[in-house]
């Protein structure tokens, strides 16, 4: 894939390793690095905002039309109607970047009218590059990526994301690991959501789940999921999760069962049905019907369809 990168990937991949020298050189010196809490337990340094600057200068020098949502400064840079929206975290995984717990990555993803097309994932630590152009697969480095091949959940490893902010609710999600932990091979909270979402893609995690993430979290992920042939969806398995601050994500087979477990918890509700608390997800001889309390609106997001072709290809 390296040979034939879509130009506007090769922009995004330029980005990604500008920022992710800045991470490693300030990595070799975290005693001097400047921390400020945006909350409790929610930090950002100035090697968050010296990255997602120059990943910003990077793209605008290349394409200056195009807007901007980014993780430290929001819209406030690019243009603010563009249909090309580049989604940006440049550290994702900082409190493990403040501690010299190497897991951490850059996430850049391309939008356009609201569809991921391109997406990057930068592991520095690693020299890993993970990216994704839709319809025409993802890779890691110059390998095709394809999730697992697991199909039942009691032999699956699963990813997932503790609640840390105040504010979380954090008995809600002691419920979901109470529900989930004993039907799977092993639970894992590695920290940097946007590179879990790659390992589910490299079939490293068989399936991922979290709640309380933001678009620039799992935009590339996403989009790097889907091309490997998984799924990626809300708890009840709806595909518009981007702005639901809940997913689950998975190979076929094992995100079904994953939604199944999960749907109970989810906070989407229909407009036409009252808000109700999260049920206890039900036990192995409940009945199937009441394992999915929630009617679906959407069907999950498929493998990527062909990339566009001719003169009206966006891409």
């Amino acid at each position: 894939m390296s040979q034939s990168l879509h130009p506007m990937l090769n922009i995004a991949v330029k980005a990604a390793r500008t920022a992710g020298a800045i991470i490693n050189r300030a990595s070799l010196d975290l005693d001097i690095l400047k921390v400020n809490t945006k909350s409790p337990n929610d930090f950002v340094t100035e090697v968050d905002q010296n990255a997602e600057a120059a990943i910003i200068e990077t793209l605008l020098t290349a394409y200056p039309g195009h807007g901007i949502l980014a993780e430290e400064s929001g819209r406030e840079h690019g243009s603010k109607h563009s249909d090309f929206v580049w989604i940006i975290d440049p550290l994702d995984g900082t409190t493990n970047f403040i501690h010299g717990f190497p897991v951490y990555c850059v996430s850049i993803a391309l939008s356009f009218r609201g569809k991921v097309e391109q997406a990057v994932v930068y592991d520095p630590t690693r020299n890993d590059l993970f990216m994704a152009s839709r319809g025409r697969g993802a890779y890691l480095n110059d390998k095709r990526l394809r999730v697992s091949k697991r199909t039942r959940l009691s032999d699956s490893l699963i990813g997932t994301g503790f609640p840390f902010r105040k504010g979380d609710n954090f008995q809600r999600y002691m419920k979901m690991f109470e529900t989930v932990m004993p039907e799977c091979a092993g639970l894992r909270r590695p920290g940097a959501a946007a590179l879990d979402l790659c390992y589910v893609a490299a079939g490293y995690l068989d399936g991922f789940f979290e709640t309380g993430l933001s678009p620039w979290d799992i935009a590339a992920g996403s989009l790097i999921i889907t091309e490997a042939g998984g799924l990626v969806g809300n708890f009840t398995g709806e595909s518009d999760f981007m702005n639901q601050r809940e997913i689950v994500a998975g190979s076929p087979k094992i995100y079904g069962q994953l939604v199944q477990l999960l749907s109970p918890f989810t906070r989407v509700i229909n407009d036409d049905e009252p808000a109700a608390a999260p049920t206890p997800a039900p036990t192995a001889d409940a009945a199937p019907a009441a394992r999915k309390p929630i009617r679906l609106r959407k069907k999950p997001v498929e493998e990527a369809p062909a990339a566009p072709t001719g003169d009206d290809a966006p891409f």
